[in-house]
């Protein structure tokens, strides 16, 4: 049996007059149906859990912020909170890719904190763009620099034109 609410209004003036009384409104009570539970937040934020997309980590490879070798060469060291900052990546990928690869040995002082070398940034570069740019795996890479010895040369060359397709793309723009 439906459930009925009964609602009398108490609040107006005594009637004189004898008119036929009007039924009652009828009011039935529904349970509240349960909110459905949206994957992602109402104003479309981006989560930051799971797997990165390949499009986003493209759209990263180009934000890097590693200074020119007269600059990067001017510190003797470098925290890893920097190295992360630099390569906009967290931390812990970079002590990642030093445990999986063998040409990162950064030093550690006596509290254990690591500091990294210009050529040790200069290796992680060159991890970083076999990894990100080149899509290779972790294992793809470690064989890659183990056979290739002269894949910084190449990575050198790389680097170089890069910088010269820029300044290309520039001098087309300024037209």
């Amino acid at each position: 049996m439906p459930l009925h609410q009964i609602s009398f209004d108490f609040d107006t003036a005594p009637v004189q007059e004898e008119k036929p009384v009007a039924k009652p409104k009828q009011v039935v009570v529904t349970k509240p149906q349960p909110e459905k539970v949206k994957a992602r937040p109402a104003d479309n934020r981006k989560t930051n859990r799971g797997r990165m997309r390949l499009k986003e980590m493209n759209a990263g490879t180009d934000l890097i912020e590693i200074p020119e070798d007269e600059i990067l060469f001017q510190k003797s060291y470098y925290s890893i909170g920097s190295v992360a900052d630099m390569f906009k990546v967290n931390q812990s990928l970079i002590r990642l890719w030093e445990n999986e690869f063998e040409i990162l040995k950064p030093r550690k002082n006596g509290k254990g904190d690591r500091l990294f070398r210009p050529e040790d940034i200069k290796n992680l570069k060159l991890i970083f763009h076999l990894l990100r740019e080149r899509k290779y795996t972790m294992e793809g890479a470690r064989e890659f620099l183990k056979q290739n010895k002269r894949a910084e040369e190449k990575f050198a060359l790389i680097e170089s034109l890069k910088k010269l397709k820029g300044f290309l793309h520039e001098l087309k723009a300024g037209l």
